[in-house]
């Protein structure tokens, strides 16, 4: 709807729209707020990709999927407000969202796709909740900012680089990566 859109700055997303279809945003490089409604249920893949100036976001309770590649690239991107409503974050969600420096993952996500956070440089914590089972493939790869994560015992498939270039971890939280990859490998 709005692809390339160069020189829109905010969008405020009337009541009447009940999803934000793929690349609706996607490349509008000088988006720098958007108010998405509560009548939003899903948001497409890549919806608001490489928006460059898009600094938060916060996502209705409404909402319960968040499309693959959907923040991508949203290097301004620094605070994200994901609701009890979701339940799986698509992958490459918010690959290379450089600025982001928190994400509070909801108790109602049971998956975190592949590359989901992938490239987020600015990272520094993560708490995954009970309800997760599954951690993608390179989910947090090259996080290199990234010194505590919290993993429950929930997690029964963690993949290939999940964590791979998060140089940083604390001790704590490489022993208990060590201690998951050890016990799902022997499963």
């Amino acid at each position: 709807a709005f692809h390339l859109c160069d020189s829109l700055q905010s969008v405020t997303i009337p009541n009447s729209v009940t999803s934000i279809g793929d690349d609706a945003f996607s490349s509008c490089k000088s988006l720098q707020s958007v108010t998405i409604p509560n009548s939003v249920t899903s948001i497409g893949d890549r919806a608001f990709s490489y928006c460059d100036s898009l600094q938060s976001v916060t996502i209705p309770n409404s909402v319960t999927s968040i499309g693959d590649e959907a923040f991508s690239g949203c290097e301004s991107l620094q605070s994200i407000t994901i609701p009890n409503s979701v339940t799986k974050i698509g992958d490459f969600a918010f690959d290379s969202c450089k600025s982001l420096q928190s994400i509070t993952i909801p108790d109602s996500v049971t998956s975190i796709g592949d590359e989901a956070f992938s490239g987020c440089e600015s990272l520094q914590s993560v708490t995954i909740p009970n309800s997760v089972t599954k951690i993608g493939d390179f989910a947090f790869d090259s996080c290199y900012s990234l010194q505590s994560v919290t993993i429950p015992n929930s997690v029964t498939s963690i993949g290939d680089y999940a964590f791979n270039l998060c140089r940083h971890l604390d001790e704590p939280s490489r022993l208990r990566l060590k201690e998951l990859y050890c016990k799902l490998n022997l499963d």
